[in-house]
């Protein structure tokens, strides 16, 4: 069982991160996700965060307090939510909007990369990328195809887009599942 925190402000598509990431498990993963969901008072801007429980069996219980994974994206997410992470749990931050001390930090520019892309509403997706490459919590393809059926057709090319930055920048610090896999070859492991 993987238990994801998302966390980041209201208008950064971190809900629908969350259920693209459930449905990426659930539909094209063949296993077992659910979602649950927080949000500020505010309309837009406030505090807002998306829990995904994926698991090969029945989830029996949708909450938990520390989560093995938690992605955030906004300094007030970090303030809240970093505490909670689980004992050698992986921390990945939006390395241009939080700014974060301590060591074994997943950092990635994650709003940038999508505002070179010329739409910054998709660093929601490129954190997906990068998410699925450094953690291997859903496989690529199924990622890929959550995205497809989630997103305006007019927007599937740009997404698509998206998702290769996260992928690449995780390789780019080393924290791929590409990276992973040579480093344990090199190693003589599995």
């Amino acid at each position: 069982m993987q238990q994801v925190r998302l966390a980041g402000f209201g208008g950064q598509g971190i809900i629908l991160a969350g259920h693209i990431l459930g449905k990426a498990a659930t539909v094209y993963d063949g296993r077992e996700a659910v979602l649950t969901q927080a949000y500020g008072p505010e309309a837009r801007g406030g505090s807002c965060s998306a829990d995904v429980v994926i698991s090969e069996e029945f989830i029996d219980y949708p909450y938990f307090d520390h989560p093995e994974i938690l992605v955030i994206m906004s300094q007030e997410a970090y303030t809240k939510y970093a505490p909670t992470l689980a004992p050698g749990g992986t921390l990945i931050i939006d390395s241009g909007l939080v700014k974060a001390e301590g060591e074994g930090i997943l950092r990635a520019p994650f709003s940038r990369l999508a505002e070179e892309l010329g739409a910054r509403i998709a660093a929601n997706i490129v954190m997906l990328g990068f998410l699925s490459e450094a953690t291997g919590v859903v496989r690529h393809e199924a990622l890929e195809e959550a995205v497809r059926t989630s997103v305006k057709e007019k927007f599937v090319a740009l997404n698509m887009k998206a998702l290769d930055a996260g992928y690449r920048s995780a390789n780019e610090i080393g924290a791929g599942t590409q990276a992973r896999e040579g480093q344990a070859r090199m190693e003589g492991r599995p």
